[in-house]
């Protein structure tokens, strides 16, 4: 990709903004290490939120809320999405790798909450962990997340869940509570990838008086702030959790901040209006030239000393491509599916459409190049070829787009952007293969139950890693748990895509003990999957951040993940220039 001048201008900008300086003022309350508590975190999320129930959340704006609630044995570090403790101070694994054991952090309180006798939190015990994994292993439309954790990783667990229909009942084998504070999980195989599935919200800890009171609505964990019911649909409320067990490297109480309040504003020009007119402290996901132009009219705000905002720009875990629904014609056909591959110019859409508000084109697997060890470049995928794009249509015979039906995509209504990209497909599919596809709008909530039960005959699509590896993305195609029948759900392989050599190599690579030997299983089985096309591929996503430079430790990573429980908010104090002739300190 092209970098102009306006990238070399987000370079100086970024090393502009490493300053330091004490804090103004004096009001705030001071903590060890020059941190101060205090102050009001405001965010947006572009779709509202779909739930908080862990086993249900499915979406990365739920996510996002989920974790400043819950909390699970472990958890990812905001810097670098290595594995921390979180509830568990210490664990260790047998010698044969598969049996994990947990120890407790004694004296960390649930939330305070009217499900609790008087309204005052109780401490958390193994048998809460073990309740909460019991109901991840229950088979509920609620649960969404089995699959992606216990699933034919911890012995029992299948049984479990097999025998559920609805209501947990039994033990799981592989789940032992020794007492209060110890609570160990023994696995099929050796997994070099389970810590990543304990640390997703779907794995926290849950009190068995909330969700008997609450059920899936439910909203009282552990973490560091507590969800407050104010009854708008436009905002969600977190205020400070008083109680909240965790403390910094510095043993600094923990969290800082006293609010958080989190809007849903739906197009990222509202999102850039109210972070320009104060009322949002960050905004992630903007185009480049909306970047460009606010920087070049607002430079004064980038380049003082301290600035007033801090641009940041970062490749992400994340993919973005349409699902083909393979249950019926036309994209029951392979042909039809490598044609509509071959069909997009996914350098025009990132040039034209997405004004270079990407990492790069996707032209190799649904993998993003984001892993180290993961050479993606190994995975031929598909580049723009319109003369094999039509070759291929036509001997799946549609030459030259005759008879062939009608589709449609649907798109959820994230933004601009979406609706940008499909009219960009769409006039493309029909220069190409002159075949003309519909598609509507819908909301998230709509978009994800349409392609559960294949309501649709395309079906834009994104995934944002739940843990740093190529297992994750993976997964969303592995057609073991796919059902045959069309009126039960399928997710989140909704292209209900199956391939018995992809699921082998896949489950290999699962559960390999070591992370070389899983990725070159990871590898074929890529290969494998895309040439059969069960998705388009469009591109690997890279995002802009903007950010105001008194929020402090409120860490950018590839996953997206967010810890709001060591944010702060302090604003820097201007320094003199050097005077000339004289050398900055």
């Amino acid at each position: 990709m092209k970098k102009s001048f306006f990238f070399i201008l987000i370079i100086s900008v970024l090393f502009s903004s490493c300053s330091n300086s004490k804090s103004e003022g004096g009001s705030e309350r001071v903590a060890k290490g020059d941190k101060v508590y205090g102050g009001t975190l405001r965010i947006n999320e572009t779709e509202q939120i779909q739930t908080l129930y862990p086993a249900g959340i499915t979406d990365i704006g739920s996510a996002h809320l989920a974790n400043q609630l819950y909390e699970g044995l472990v958890k990812f570090n905001a810097k670098d999405l290595t594995i921390i403790p979180s509830l568990a101070e210490k664990w260790e694994i047998d010698a044969a790798g598969t049996t994990y054991t947990f120890h407790l952090k004694k004296g960390v309180m649930f939330q305070d909450n009217d499900c609790f006798p008087e309204g005052k939190g109780r401490e958390v015990k193994s048998e809460d962990f073990k309740y909460a994994f019991e109901l991840l292993c229950t088979d509920s439309k609620d649960n969404s997340n089995f699959a992606a954790t216990f699933k034919d990783r911890v012995v029992g667990a299948n049984k479990f869940f097999d025998a559920s229909k609805g209501k947990p009942s039994g033990s799981i084998d592989g789940i032992k509570t020794a007492d209060d504070y110890t609570i160990s999980i023994t696995l099929t195989s050796p997994s070099t990838s389970f810590l990543f599935a304990l640390a997703s919200p779907s794995a926290s800890v849950i009190a068995k008086e909330a969700y008997e009171k609450y059920g899936t609505e439910m909203k009282v964990g552990t973490g560091p702030f507590i969800y407050i019911e104010n009854g708008a649909a436009d905002k969600v409320l977190l205020k400070r959790n008083e109680n909240y067990h965790g403390k910094d490297s510095l043993g600094n109480q923990l969290p800082f901040i006293d609010s958080v309040i989190i809007s849903f504003l739906p197009t990222k020009k509202q999102e850039l209006d109210n972070f320009q007119s104060g009322n949002l402290d960050m905004v992630i996901g903007l185009p480049s030239e909306s970047i460009k132009d606010m920087v070049e009219s607002q430079i004064a705000n980038f380049q003082n000393n301290p600035p007033k905002y801090v641009l940041e720009r970062s490749p992400e875990m994340a993919s973005q491509y349409y699902e083909f629904n393979m249950t019926k014609e036309p994209f029951n056909n392979i042909k039809v599916r490598q044609a509509f591959c071959y069909a997009i110019n996914r350098n025009k859409i990132v040039e034209d459409v997405l004004k270079g508000e990407a990492y790069g084109p996707a032209i190799n697997g649904i993998s993003p190049p984001s892993f180290k060890g993961y050479d993606i470049t190994k995975i031929t995928g598909y580049d723009f070829d319109a003369k094999k794009a039509k070759k291929l249509l036509a001997e799946a015979g549609y030459p030259n787009g005759k008879g062939f039906p009608k589709v449609k995509i649907e798109l959820n209504s994230g933004g601009a952007k979406n609706t940008n990209v499909v009219l960009e497909i769409q006039k493309q599919l029909m220069e190409v293969l002159n075949v003309n596809v519909d598609f509507e709008v819908v909301p998230q909530k709509q978009k994800m139950e349409d392609a559960k039960y294949a309501r649709a005959e395309i079906f834009r699509a994104a995934w944002i890693a739940d843990f740093p590896s190529p297992e994750n993305f993976l997964w969303i195609l592995y057609g073991a748990s796919v059902p045959t029948d069309l009126t039960e759900p399928s997710f989140p392989n909704t292209p209900r895509y199956k391939n018995p050599e992809f699921d082998k190599l896949f489950d290999s690579g699962k559960s390999s003990k070591t992370q070389e030997e899983g990725y070159a299983d990871f590898l074929i089985a890529e290969q494998l999957m895309i040439n059969d096309a069960p998705i388009m591929m469009l591109w690997y996503d890279e995002n802009y951040r903007l950010i105001k430079s008194s929020v402090r430790n409120l860490f950018s990573n590839p996953m997206r993940y967010r810890d709001y429980s060591q944010v702060y908010i302090k604003d820097l104090v201007p320094t003199e220039p050097a005077k000339q002739g004289e050398a900055k300190k």
